[in-house]
């Protein structure tokens, strides 16, 4: 079941977020050292596709399935639904969460909503958690549209004061204490611990500002 906890230090990756280096590797590291949920978004560039996909979507949900830590699929639901992922994850342009809610019973369901204009023509009822961006720039989604800073999130939380929030676009930890302030519930990140040099060094870092609070 969805805890809004969950969301503090939400890692997205894919194998295109880590060309030089074995997706596994990196997400076993960042589950060690205290991700609280793992999307896993493998589109673009030098993606996955077919049973090589799903053979590596299988492998990192054996991974977190060892954690304790929720799996969560990005776009396809027919994979999410095939290998019992822990959630879904879908955009605006994606599948109408009313057509896979029910195969979705007791997991979790995230949406992107970028503005109020979105919110206000998304399925709220049926979603979990809101993922809210591009908070800067970022190169890591091709179509994370314009960057809007933590005022996105302010907006949405002063029009939803329940919905948990998750930001996300070019965090990193400075960002965590200005974003929570703002009224987000935890940060989702891309290159930040994909491209990181010491994962454990950075994914404590997020951690650490949590303890301010």
């Amino acid at each position: 079941m969805f805890n809004p906890n969950m969301l503090k230090v939400y890692f997205i990756a894919g194998s295109q977020d880590v060309p030089n280096h074995d997706l596994n590797e990196v997400v076993e590291e960042a589950l060690k050292t205290g991700i609280t949920m793992f999307q896993f978004r493998e589109k673009g560039p030098n993606s996955k596709t077919g049973i090589e996909k799903e053979n590596l979507a299988k492998s990192l949900l054996s991974l977190c399935r060892r954690y304790d830590i929720p799996f969560i699929v990005n776009d396809d639901v027919s994979l999410a639904i095939k290998i019992n992922a822990d959630g879904i994850h879908v955009g605006q342009d994606d599948r109408k969460i009313s057509s896979f809610k029910d195969d979705f019973q007791n997991k979790i369901i995230g949406l992107s909503v970028a503005n109020i204009e979105e919110y206000n023509q998304s399925e709220i009822e049926n979603v979990d958690y809101i993922g809210t961006g591009p908070i800067h720039s970022t190169i890591s989604k091709q179509d994370a549209g314009v960057h809007g800073g933590y005022k996105l999130v302010e907006t949405l939380r002063q029009y939803d004061n329940v919905i948990p929030i998750v930001a996300i676009g070019g965090i990193t930890e400075q960002d965590v204490m200005p974003l929570i302030d703002a009224g987000a519930n935890g940060v989702s990140v891309i290159s930040a611990i994909a491209q990181s040099e010491n994962i454990e060094q950075t994914v404590k870092g997020f951690h650490k500002h949590y303890k301010k609070f």
